[in-house]
C-alpha cells in the first residue's frame, strides 16, 4: 500500500475517534457541571478538560478566564482550534476524500454526512438547545463509522491501518483522562474523605466511568461501591473493558503484526513491550510507584510508538 493512502486511512481514524473522545469528556463535565457545587470545583473541571487536551495555554490566548460556555465553545465550534469537534470531524471527512476509492460506498458516505449534518446542526443552534443531546449525536456517528468500517471494508492492510489510528487514539485519550481526573480528587487516596467528600467523590467517579461506557461495566465486574484503585484497574488494566489501555495495545499490537514488515520490527517490539506491561501489570504496584507518574511514562511510549509506525508506514511528517 502507497504510504500516503496509509497515512489518510490511519488519520481519518484517529480524527474521528478523537471527535468522540472529546464529546465524551465535555458530556461528562456538562453533566457533572449541573451538580450542586461551587463556582471554585466547577471552574477545576473545566480546566482540568482543557489540560487533558494540552490546550490550556491556546484558550488563555482567546480567553482571560476559564468559564464553561467559553470552554465548550472553544472544544466543538472553534476552527481555530485543531482538537475542536469541527476541526476534527472537518480532518476525519477531507482525510476521507483524498482515499475515497479505498472506501466503500457506505464507510464515505457515513464520514460526509457526518460532516455536513454537524454543520447543519452548529447553524441551526442544537447544541445551544441541548448540548447533551448533540454530545450523544457526535457519539453515535463515531459508533456509526466504526461499525461501518468493520461491517463493509475488505479485510486487508486499509483496514488494519484504520484500526490502528483509532486504538493508538484511544489509548492516548484514556490515558489523559485517568491521569488529569485522578489528579482532581485525591481524599479518597489519604483516606482523610468527610462524608460530603464521599458523597462527591462518588459523582466524580461515577462520571469518569460513565465518559467511557464503563458505569454498567464496573458494577458487573467488581459488584462494589465505586473504588478509586477499581476505576483505575478497569480503565487500565482490564482486557474486557473496551477502552482500556490493556484492550486498546492488544488491538494496536494485532494491527500492527498484520501490516508488520522487516523494517517494523523495533515498532512492533516496542509495541508488544507495552502490551506485555499492561498484561503483567498490577494495581498496587502501579498506585505504590505512582499513578501519574506510570500514566506519564505510558504517553510518552505511545507517542514514540506513533512516531515510529509514522516512521515505518506513512507520509514523513514535515520537518
Amino acid at each position: 500500500m502507497l504510504s500516503r493512502t496509509a497515512d489518510h486511512l490511519f488519520w481519518m481514524s484517529r480524527y474521528t475517534e478523537r471527535t468522540e473522545n472529546t464529546a465524551r469528556m465535555l458530556d461528562v463535565n456538562y453533566q457533572t457541571s449541573l451538580l450542586p457545587q461551587s463556582t471554585a470545583v466547577a471552574q477545576v473541571g473545566w480546566q482540568g478538560l482543557l489540560s487533558i487536551s494540552e490546550l490550556l495555554p491556546a484558550y488563555k490566548e482567546q480567553h482571560d478566564e476559564v468559564t464553561p460556555r467559553q470552554v465548550m465553545e472553544f472544544m466543538i465550534k472553534d476552527e481555530d482550534n485543531p482538537s475542536s469537534i469541527i476541526s476534527c470531524l472537518r480532518a476525519a471527512r477531507e482525510n476521507a476524500r483524498a482515499v475515497r476509492g479505498t472506501l466503500t460506498t457506505e464507510v464515505w458516505e457515513t464520514q460526509n454526512q457526518t460532516w455536513l449534518e454537524v454543520n447543519r446542526m452548529l447553524k441551526n443552534g442544537d447544541f445551544e438547545r441541548d448540548p447533551g443531546q448533540f454530545f450523544e449525536w457526535v457519539k453515535f456517528r463515531s459508533h456509526l463509522s466504526r461499525g461501518v468500517t468493520v461491517g463493509t471494508m475488505l479485510m486487508d492492510e486499509s483496514l488494519h491501518f484504520m484500526r490502528l489510528g483509532t486504538f493508538l487514539e484511544r489509548a492516548d485519550n484514556t490515558a489523559r483522562l485517568v491521569d488529569v481526573k485522578f489528579h482532581a480528587v485525591q481524599s479518597d487516596f489519604l483516606g482523610t474523605a468527610s462524608e460530603k467528600d464521599q458523597e462527591y467523590d462518588f459523582y466524580h467517579w461515577s462520571a469518569i466511568l460513565r465518559s467511557v461506557s464503563g458505569f454498567e461495566i464496573y458494577r458487573k465486574v467488581y459488584r462494589d461501591v465505586i473504588k478509586p484503585e477499581r476505576v483505575a484497574e478497569l480503565l487500565i488494566l482490564r482486557p474486557d473493558m473496551p477502552r482500556s489501555l490493556h484492550a486498546s495495545l492488544n488491538e494496536v499490537v494485532s494491527n500492527l503484526a498484520m501490516v508488520g514488515n522487516e523494517q517494523s520490527l523495533e515498532t512492533q517490539r516496542r509495541a508488544g513491550k507495552l502490551r506485555a506491561d499492561l498484561k503483567y501489570g498490577r494495581i498496587d504496584e502501579i498506585l505504590a510507584t505512582g499513578l501519574h507518574a506510570y500514566l506519564t511514562q505510558f504517553l510518552d511510549r505511545v507517542n514514540e510508538l506513533g512516531a515510529h509506525i509514522s516512521r515505518d508506514f506513512l507520509v514523513p511528517a514535515a520537518a
